[in-house]
């Protein structure tokens, strides 16, 4: 029994590191922490324009596009994560998709810059 213990210790032991550390940042930044807030600091901030006003008003739709635009390849960069775990491994077949997708990736951000999607004036 003992012995099935001791294969534990080395998660103790870095649990409790991970422990130990976490309330000593909580406890750095409680201590070290500016305590002024002023109103801009902490007012609600929404969808980038004021949280306060009518809520018929006309918005910017730059922002949506410019937040849609990023999620988009942010999702189609993740793509690659697997493909770079498994490199070693994959085919010939699977490097020339990869590269097919990246072109396609590619085009698709040089247009939108083009475009002019990118740019917040």
């Amino acid at each position: 029994m003992e012995f099935l213990l001791s294969e534990y210790l080395p998660i103790m032991i870095f649990l409790g590191l991970a422990i130990a550390l976490g309330l000593i940042l909580m406890l750095a930044a409680a201590v070290v922490a500016v305590r002024n807030p002023d109103p801009e600091k902490v007012s609600a901030y929404e969808c980038g324009f004021n949280a306060f006003d009518d809520a018929r008003m006309k918005f910017d739709v730059r922002f949506y596009l410019v937040s849609i635009l990023f999620i988009i390849f942010d999702l189609e960069v993740a793509f690659l994560f697997p493909w770079a775990v498994a490199f070693q491994d994959i085919s010939m077949t699977a490097f020339w998709s990869m590269m097919v997708f990246l072109a396609v990736l590619t085009a698709g951000f040089a247009y939108e810059w083009k475009k002019g999607a990118l740019d917040w004036e």
